[in-house]
Parts: C-alpha cells; structure tokens; sequence
C-alpha cells in the first residue's frame, strides 16, 4: 500500500477562516499536526461572505505549487480565488471564494442540482450561499486534478455546508476520494431539541417527513446526499454514529474524536499558582455582586460554571438548575458552612449590562484602589515610624492614613451597601419574559437570598478581558472555577469538558455527550481523575436531576487538599484528549479512502 502522505489533501469547511461555531475550533487546532505530516501538499478551502477576506488570512505572491497553479488557471476561467495562509499555529495553505460571484447563477444550480438528485430546493439565503460554496469548490478541484493528474487525492468535506459539491464531484467523475465529517446531523438536532424520547425512538422517524416539519427538507438532503457518495463516512462519537444510520442511511467508517491543541496551556506545576491567581479575580467580580447586601466566607466558597450555546435543553441547562436547587435544599438541611457560585455563561441578545451591577462593580474597584492607596500610606509611614522609635508601644497606624482616604473609604463603602438582594442575571435581556433560564430561576426561586446556600448568575455574554465585570478571558475564568457542570442531552461532541481538564479544572457531563461517551469507553475510574458522567440515556430528568446533585453535594464535601489532587489528575489526564494523541484517527480515515 503506498504510504497515506504521499495524497495531496483538500480541506474544506464554512469555518475555514470564518470564527463561527465549534468546527472552527476543530479545524484551527487540528491543523498544524496534518500540516506537520503532509506538508505542503495540505491546503483548505472557505468561503468569503463579506467585501474582503478575514483578518486571519494573508494573501501570497508563490503560485508556484500545484495549488497556486490551480488557483491561477481557475482565475483564467474568470473566477475570483484568493490564495495565501491562514494566520493560525502551522500556518496552513487556504483557498478562499467569494462566494457572491456566483449568485447571478446560483438559480441555475440549484435547478441543476434538483435535476440530478430529486430532491427539492430551498430558498433560504442560507442554502444559497452554500450551493455557491459547494459550486466554487467543484469548479476548483476540477483545476486541481489538472495540476496532479497521477497523484491520489483526498477531499475531506465538513458539515452539509462543505458538502453539496460531493454529488457534483461523484457525477463528474472526478478521481479524488472523499470524506465526509458530519459533526451534528441537522435533524438530530432538532430532533433532541423537540422529542423529549429522541434516542429512544430515533429508528421510528421518518426522516423526509420530520425534515418537512421542521422546514429544514434541503439542508437534510445534502447531507444525505454526501453521507451517500462519500467514499469514507466519519462523525465525531458513538452517539452520531447512531443518528448517521437512521437519518443518514449510512453507518459511519471511522469515527474521529475531536482534540485539543494541549501545549497551549500553561506547565502541569503552575496550575494551582494559576487557579488561585484566577479565583482571585473571580472573588473581585463576586464581592463586588454580591456583598453590597449581605457577606460570606470567600476561603470557603467555591465557583461552579457551565457555558456554550443557549440550548436550554441540548445543554442541560435544565437539568443543572434542578440539581442545583435540590443542592441548596441539601446543603441546607445538613447545615453545610460553605456558599457554591454558580455562573451560567451563555449568549443571549441584551440591551446593556445592568446598570446597577455596574455601579457595584465600579465601587468595589474604587473601593480596592483606595485601600490600596492607604496600604502604601501606612506603609511608608510605618517604617519611617517604627525606625524611629523605642520598641515599646506600636504606632496608632489610623494616624498614619489622611483625612481625605479616610472620607474616601467611608463613602464609597456606603454607597456600595444596598437593599438590594444579588442581582441574578447580569445584563437587560430583550426578552426576559420568554428566557428560558430565568424562567427556570424564577419557578425554582433561586434569588440569591441570604440563606440560599447555592447563588447564581446568570451572564448572557461571553467571558472576556475586554469585560469591565471579569476582566479575564474564559480560559483563565475556567482555571479560577472549581467544578464545570456539562450534563448535556444532545451534545455530539462537546469541547467544553475537555478544556475544564487542560486548565486544571474537573467537570461533570453525560453519557450523551461525545466527549462523555469516548472518555467512558477509554479511560478508567474516570470520577479518580475529574470526570463525572451523568447517565443520561437510561435515566429519566428527575433521575439524571438528582445524581448530578448527589455529585454535587459530595465535591462540596470535598476538602481543600482532596480538591487540590483531583485537580491534578484532571490536568494530567488532558493530554489523552490532544490532537497529539487523537489526529491518528484522521490518518486512519484517509488511509482508508486511498486504499479503497
């Protein structure tokens, strides 16, 4: 069998230079181990959907390589390419299309397309820019197989927005082999979104008639259409292989388990030095929230988090508020002196951070700054004091501070104490009537009251540096939290656990994530080393509500130092989760498609 590096590989994806979704996470880290093994001989393919192409991509003037030669003599044909690098580690080679060069025609090949494949067409803006996408992909690698007509080639295509050039490619006859990743069907999707028995009854659908209901008939056609055609068939877990057999008609060939890019975080010995470092940031953001009305123990508080998109029932976020309000009950009834923070860190439309949370954060700044100030007063009159005297009284240190620090302090404390109980979600929603989260928080009545032992906030905008209420960015927020809460009911990866245990940080998530269901088949005694999985399939809500918060109470029992090992062996474990480790399963996939 010739060797798998010695095909040319064609890359394509709608988030190749596009920061949308998950798979851009997937493409941009996976790609400096496939550039380090194939070289020059890998490039990608994106769209462009705006007057120029993304910041992250920088043109070249080399169009000495087969690539460059098929992007010349596409441009011979009359269409606008765009050829360079793509701005991330390895710096892969990309092709980029605008893809409005082609909507004069793309009528004609939509007409086209349901001429050869039967299947009905759209007429969502959506779909056309993909059928625009999928014609320029075609139209490229016709060019390409010019440039190497005696070398295999692979074209790995993700997600239906990559994939409606597969049937062109095949009725064409062109010579590359393909593979296609579908890494979420599109009706699975909505499918566990909808019907509460999804995978109980996923081999009763009927997949054209579900398609109809949720007008989504187009979208679903491609992708069975790629999953048909394709010469290797691939997802991303267990799980969507199962949703691949009865909504794509199609088992899969190879499942490919999506890494992480692992050395870009920080060395396994500092990350206690950075989660204390991290706490303490989160502790500013807390204090300034919470203690205008009333105060706790911050040395025995710990920060629980869940994040990623606003599926209030994919996510689990459903399932997480139940169990957090049966652990406040419990922690409760068994008179446990510790406070849980809970946050919910998701995307939601706002009008504007709430403005008195702002206010409370602005004093608990101004507050830090003046005892900062006075620190250094004191400081400096201290030792001026002290070299100077007897040893046998101390100096009053309040005759050190001045009048004016002293006025300062005292007002700014006194605005800051309210009446007001801890807001619980951060910003002016636009619709916070029909928000699904804080309806939950609401029937729960899950205030932040003085006696709750469990608090929550909820911030519907994502975690960055540039955010006057954290001040960091998510990853360093997740290195400052304790415990990442992810029981999901649809989730056909899920980076979000993973990233937990590269910063040091342990999570709980399901046996109906894909993360959940890998890590539960290739890895041992997985509570040991900072995974908890919740049993999502066989049990009910109420059943998967109260073990997530068993597991709950038992972290809360945890001790300093018993929290302190678990992190370690959450960190240590993260490298089993690394593209070093996982990219094998993508050499597989191809070697399968060259050898078949």
């Amino acid at each position: 069998m010739k060797s798998i590096y010695e095909p040319y590989l064609l890359e394509s994806a709608w988030e190749v230079c596009n920061r949308v979704g998950g798979i851009y996470t997937v493409i941009q880290t996976k790609a400096p181990f496939i550039t380090a093994k194939f070289g020059d001989k890998y490039c990608m393919t994106g769209p462009i959907l705006s007057a120029k192409p993304s910041v992250e991509f920088e043109p070249t003037k080399d169009f000495s390589d087969p690539w460059g030669k098929a992007v010349q003599s596409m441009r011979k044909a009359g269409y606008k390419v765009e050829y360079g690098h793509w701005l991330i580690d390895g710096s892969p080679k990309v092709v980029l299309f605008p893809i409005s060069q082609v909507y004069a025609k793309v009528n004609a090949i939509k007409k086209d397309w349901v001429k050869a494949n039967r299947h009905e067409m759209s007429e969502d803006e959506l779909v056309s820019q993909v059928m625009a996408f999928g014609f320029l992909n075609f139209v490229f690698l016709k060019h390409f197989e010019k440039q190497v007509k005696n070398v295999p080639v692979i074209a790995h295509y993700h997600e239906w927005m990559a994939a409606s050039s597969i049937p062109l490619m095949k009725q064409s006859k062109l010579k590359s082999k393909i593979v296609f990743t579908t890494h979420a069907t599109m009706l699975g999707r909505y499918l566990a979104m909808n019907e509460p028995n999804f995978y109980r009854e996923i081999s009763t659908y009927d997949w054209k008639a579900q398609s109809i209901k949720y007008n989504i008939l187009t979208q679903v056609s491609i992708e069975r259409l790629a999953a048909k055609y394709t010469d290797v068939m691939t997802t991303v877990s267990g799980l969507t292989d199962m949703e691949c057999q009865y909504l794509l008609d199609r088992k899969v060939d190879k499942v490919l388990p999506n890494g992480l890019n692992i050395n870009r975080f920080e060395a396994l010995h500092e990350f206690q030095n950075l989660h204390l470092l991290y706490k303490t940031k989160i502790q500013e953001f807390v204090m300034g929230h919470f203690f205008n009305n009333y105060t706790f123990d911050l040395d025995n508080t710990l920060y629980f988090f869940t994040s990623g998109r606003y599926e209030f029932v994919n996510k689990g976020y459903d399932v997480t508020l139940e169990a957090l309000y049966r652990l406040n009950k419990k922690m409760k009834k068994a008179n446990i002196d510790t406070t849980v923070v809970m946050f919910y860190i998701t995307k939601r439309p706002f009008y504007s951070i709430n403005p008195l949370v702002l206010q409370l954060r602005f004093y608990m700044d101004e507050i830090k700054h003046t005892t900062e100030r006075i620190k250094e007063q004191i400081g400096n009159r201290l030792f001026y004091a002290a070299a100077q005297s007897d040893g046998d009284k101390m100096p009053a240190l309040e005759e050190f501070v001045d009048e004016y620090w002293r006025f300062r302090l005292r007002k700014t404390v006194h605005r800051f104490h309210t009446k007001h109980l801890p807001i619980v979600v951060t910003h002016n929603l636009k619709d916070d009537v029909n928000d699904e989260i804080l309806n939950g928080i609401r029937r729960l009545e899950l205030y932040n009251k003085p006696t709750d032992k469990v608090k929550v906030v909820y911030h519907p905008d994502f975690v960055d540096s540039t955010s006057p209420l954290f001040k960091i960015d998510y990853q360093n927020f997740v290195r400052g939290c304790h415990l990442g809460i992810f029981p999901s009911y649809y989730e056909p990866w899920g980076y979000t656990p993973a990233e937990c245990l590269a910063n040091g940080v342990p999570a709980i998530t399901s046996d109906l994530s894909g993360f959940g269901d890998f890590a539960k088949r290739n890895v041992s005694n997985l509570d040991e080393k900072g995974i908890e999985i919740i049993r999502r399939k066989t049990q009910t809500f109420d059943e998967s509500a109260e073990s997530l918060s068993e597991k709950l109470l038992h972290f809360v029992q945890l001790n300093r130092r018993e929290r302190i090992a678990i992190r370690s062996k959450a960190e240590a474990l993260s490298s089993s989760f690394s593209w070093e480790n996982l990219v094998k399963y993508y050499f597989e996939a191809y070697e399968m498609a060259v050898a078949g």
